[in-house]
């Protein structure tokens, strides 16, 4: 990793609403618990290695619904108690990981993974044992289990808007596209996505730049330096970063030493946040833009009410929030309303409860759980400011229902949405 990579210090209706958010604030004395076990959550996110930059917040957002569902006298009446482990960016220990919580500790949920490769390698272990998984990161999609909840974004809420608003007037006009990513199954797979998608608008392949590196890639001298003479060869170009964990540091980086500014060419980041932009020199950023489903930067009452609980939590005024934050929240509330629905922490009946449930989530937005195991989500853009927040520049009117399978690969173009 580069030396200086950004150290974790760690780092509707009216009446809906109010009765989304009046649950937040804690009672001033705690009540007790029914007699019986406590009933565990299991916290299954990277602390350490090159995920961890963006991970450890999720394990202090679990940590913070604990506090909070356990400030509300607990779920049917017991203690919440969360069992947090380090899988330490190494995929296969992910899943070892997973057998621990599910047969070890025995937990009722889990929340975890940020890669798709540690979802994938955790989803056996999930199925094989019955256990449930709620997945707070925006994915490429082509998957459904029982065993998953899936409370990050799809490729058509968050990819494929942000490659439509590069193309448009107002992102840009892009001709052309270099698609940035990490290599493993979530860049590859939703990059297929995109060439399907530019492909259908006319956009030909070679007017498509594709590249990938490692995870923690550091040396981005030579592929800015071949960005910019593919964006010199006379269409206006746009960058589509899937680069992940730390390796963005030292690319942003390279984007500044090369000159390159995102009135030139544009870069749309679909995994970089506030967390990643909190320790790093933002300037050369600033204009490059983020798609997601949520940023700090919203007004309204639900995220003025997320920020209050993530403030009193953590107590340093220098922490951020973020979308997969926000997908952490929101899938923890949905799991405590499904438990509190079933009467029960059992998979299989908390699972029938989740789907239909439904939150005034901090994005401002009405969130629903699909039959599909996945979110209705709102979509934003917004432009890297020099305080490493977000503004604001495009959104959808409503939410979006999440489409798993992308009607832009082949042969999972006729499952069932």
């Amino acid at each position: 990793m580069p030396n200086d990579r950004f150290t974790l210090t760690r780092r509707a209706t009216l009446a809906g609403l109010g009765a989304a958010i009046a649950p937040l604030a804690a009672p001033a004395i705690r009540p007790a618990f029914a007699q019986g076990a406590p009933i565990k959550v299991g916290v299954l996110h990277s602390l350490s290695g090159t995920m961890a930059i963006s991970e450890t917040a999720l394990r202090d957002t679990v940590l913070m619904m604990v506090e909070w569902i356990n400030g509300k006298g607990g779920l049917l009446g017991r203690k919440v108690e969360a069992v947090v482990v380090d899988p330490a960016s190494n995929w296969p220990l992910f899943a070892e990981k997973a057998r621990e919580l599910l047969q070890v500790h025995k937990v009722d949920a889990t929340f975890g993974c940020w890669t798709s490769v540690s979802r994938k390698s955790v989803l056996p272990v999930f199925e094989e044992l019955n256990g449930m998984l709620f997945y707070p990161v925006q994915y490429e999609g082509e998957e459904e289990s029982k065993n998953i909840f899936y409370t990050g974004a799809a490729p058509n809420q968050q990819a494929i808007p942000a490659v439509e608003y590069l193309m448009s007037a107002d992102g840009g006009d892009a001709k052309r596209i270099a698609l940035l990513g990490t290599d493993y199954v979530y860049p590859r797979t939703t990059n297929r996505i995109l060439r399907g998608f530019l492909n259908s608008k006319g956009i030909g392949d070679a007017d498509i730049m594709e590249e990938y590196t490692p995870f923690g890639h550091s040396d981005w001298q030579g592929i800015v330096a071949r960005v910019k003479r593919f964006a010199g060869e006379g269409k206006k170009t746009a960058i589509v970063s899937t680069i992940n964990g730390d390796a963005n540091v030292p690319f942003y980086r390279e984007l500044g030493n090369q000159g390159i500014k995102a009135e030139d060419i544009p870069c749309v980041a679909f995994s970089v946040g506030e967390e990643e932009l909190a320790g790093i020199d933002t300037k050369p950023l600033v204009g490059h833009l983020a798609a997601w489903n949520y940023f700090m930067s919203i007004k309204g009452t639900p995220n003025e009410e997320f920020l209050k609980l993530w403030r009193a939590y953590i107590k340093n005024p220098k922490r951020v929030t973020n979308d997969p934050m926000e997908a952490t929240y929101t899938g923890f509330r949905m799991w405590t309303q499904a438990v509190e629905k079933a009467k029960t922490t059992k998979v299989d009946e908390v699972r029938a409860a989740m789907i239909g449930q439904k939150l005034m989530a901090p994005c401002g937005y009405e969130e629903e759980m699909l039959p599909n195991h996945h979110l209705s989500k709102p979509v934003f853009i917004g432009e890297v400011q020099a305080d490493g927040q977000f503004n604001i520049v495009w959104k959808t009117p409503s939410v979006v229902k999440a489409e798993n399978w992308s009607p832009f690969i082949p042969e999972n173009a006729n499952r069932k949405k």
